[in-house]
């Protein structure tokens, strides 16, 4: 190679040593490339194909199927019985695909899939809803309970691939209700205690009668005690009818809160009165 006059490579130098250097970085930028795809064609197959990679370097796959559990981004709202207050539906879903499937890829039809999810939950919320008022907010969870538990897996299913979901709910009251409604819980968390307390008494004077006439009959021969063991039996019979009649209303006939306009109130069940066989004794 010789240099022009004044120092420089002629223009013939520089246009070989230009297509040398170009093809040793095409050369260097081959062998590189054909070592990546070497080592990583099985991986970018088997993330193609959704599968686990395989060959002696993967991991093994997991046996059991994945699962993932998504709340709903905000609460459900559905219109109780007049469409003027709201019931409030905390929902959650348990999501779960085949084993081979990868976390990622189930991420992705979990996104996909989720917000069908929470439409069809909330047609069943709503038909579940619209006959209840407004302060029924436990009435409308065992129902939407039921419903689900009639069909407690929903399958989404979109080429070979199937997703399972098992949706659940929690419903909350409006808390525009509350106020309206905490004075006449709070006067039925009175009566529950004070029914209780009756109850009590009712049974300590019924066992207390039992004792008095297990003594007395130890002394039947007597006339005044077999007339006050009478006596003492025919109240234990009185307190033990009306101890069963009382529990028997009560289980059948709960007091229900009644509630401010424009929901009429609804009657609650009376104080229930001792026994004048009992206030006898």
């Amino acid at each position: 190679m010789t240099d022009a006059p004044d120092g420089k490579p002629k223009p013939a130098d520089q246009w070989q040593h230009r297509v040398f250097r170009a093809l040793v970085v095409a050369r260097d930028g081959s062998v590189r490339g054909w070592r990546w795809w070497a080592r990583n064609w099985d991986r970018l197959v088997a993330a193609l194909q959704d599968e686990a990679p395989v060959g002696s370097a993967a991991a093994p796959s997991p046996s059991d199927p994945l699962v993932e559990q998504r709340d709903a981004p905000r609460l459900i709202a559905v219109p109780a019985r007049g469409y003027v207050y709201s019931f409030y539906i905390r929902a959650t879903f348990a999501w779960s695909s085949p084993a081979t499937m990868r976390a990622e890829v189930l991420s992705w039809y979990v996104q996909y899939y989720q917000p069908n999810a929470i439409q069809r939950l909330t047609r069943l919320a709503a038909d579940a809803a619209r006959d209840l008022p407004p302060h029924r907010a436990g009435d409308l969870e065992v129902a939407l309970q039921q419903a689900l538990a009639g069909d407690p897996v929903w399958h989404y299913q979109r080429g070979d691939v199937v997703v399972t979901c098992r949706p659940d709910a929690a419903v909350r009251l409006d808390e525009r209700i509350m106020p309206a409604l905490q004075p006449h819980v709070d006067r039925l968390i009175k009566l529950e205690y004070q029914f209780d307390e009756q109850i009590r008494k009712a049974r300590y004077a019924e066992q207390l009668s039992r004792q008095w006439v297990a003594i007395l009959s130890d002394d039947a021969d007597d006339q005044d005690v077999a007339e006050a063991r009478e006596h003492m039996l025919t109240a234990q019979r009185e307190a033990a009818r009306w101890i069963t009649d009382l529990l028997h209303r009560h289980a059948q006939n709960p007091p229900e809160p009644p509630i401010a306009p424009p929901i009429p109130p609804q009657q609650t069940h009376p104080t229930p009165t001792r026994s004048p066989s009992l206030d006898a004794e």
